[in-house]
């Protein structure tokens, strides 16, 4: 029986399938296996075949935070957003989401309820998944200050792992040194609120965003954690890189910390030329050491 005769079983398989169709910087090369597990029991399975067959792979969420090679993968992307995106709110506040879950959506359900902590989220076009891997946040609110403990998949076993042994910090978590762990659902904290406060607080936040961030461009976000002295993109901006472009990736004019693909047919090896540019020039000029944000995906 062939692999993808045995895949197909536990899921949906696209063959050779183009990465920029499935990131939102619309870069990188075909994996050989793109799969969406019908379910946690048949992910498990999956993740059992391709051991079997010694198949590398990498699991993803929305796409919103990744930066993958040009050069095709011969191996598997496993795709959790399709299916495992169930989330459940009890009646003390608590959120249990599924890995798969858009980080937007459930802002945007936890305001119906009147249930206030995700606010700050509200402009986050990523998944639950991907959002624990990374802490994602932004105006100065991020994931794990909500966060209670997380359902995760190792060694072959699930199980919910506390917050507090996940070392979180400023855009890290554990998941960053144990790639094998595979995030099945985030458990959340959120605080009774008045509606129309959330309501009010989202949609000023969503203006600001509109107005300040190259929403219309593909991109992945900010591109650099902000250093404890000075903004990211106030940094780059005082060093006249607003603008700059190596191939088709650009400093967006718009937002310095955004790289854009400004062409429409950037590589990855194009941002990545313009962020080690970026980050020489901040090292010699201020003795600035930057560091991304966005997931570089390495085949």
């Amino acid at each position: 029986m062939s692999v993808l005769t045995r895949l197909k079983v536990y899921g949906k398989v696209l063959e050779n399938e183009p990465m920029k169709k499935h990131t939102t910087y619309h870069i990188g090369g075909n994996v050989a296996y793109y799969i969406t597990p019908h379910n946690e029991t048949a992910l498990m399975c999956i993740l059992d075949i391709l051991q079997d067959e010694k198949i590398p792979y990498h699991v993803t969420g929305r796409g919103s935070n990744i930066l993958c090679d040009d050069t095709d993968f011969d191996g598997a992307i496993i795709n959790l957003d399709g299916t495992l995106n169930d989330y459940y709110f009890e009646p003390d506040g608590t959120l249990v989401a599924q890995a798969g879950c858009s980080i937007i959506n459930l802002s945007v359900e936890a305001m119906k309820r009147s249930l206030s902590g995700l606010e700050f989220a509200s402009g986050i076009p990523g998944s639950v998944g991907g959002g624990l891997y990374m802490n994602a946040g932004a105006y100065r609110s991020n994931l794990s200050s909500l966060l209670i403990d997380v359902c995760v998949l190792k060694d072959g076993r699930i199980e919910w792992i506390k917050k507090e042994d996940l070392d979180y910090g400023y855009r890290h978590s554990a998941f960053q040194e144990h790639k094998d762990w595979t995030i099945l659902a985030g458990r959340f904290k959120l605080e009774k609120a008045e509606h129309d406060d959330i309501r009010d607080l989202m949609d000023s936040r969503r203006k600001r965003r509109m107005d300040s961030q190259p929403l219309n461009m593909p991109c992945a976000g900010s591109v650099f954690r902000n250093p404890e002295t000075i903004p990211a993109w106030k940094l780059i901006e005082e060093m006249g890189l607003r603008g700059h472009q190596i191939g088709g990736a650009q400093v967006s004019t718009k937002h310095c910390n955004f790289i854009v693909n400004a062409t429409g047919d950037a590589t990855a090896s194009d941002v990545r030329a313009l962020i080690t540019m970026i980050q020489a020039k901040a090292k010699e000029l201020y003795d600035i050491d930057l560091i991304p944000e966005v997931e570089q995906m390495h085949w």
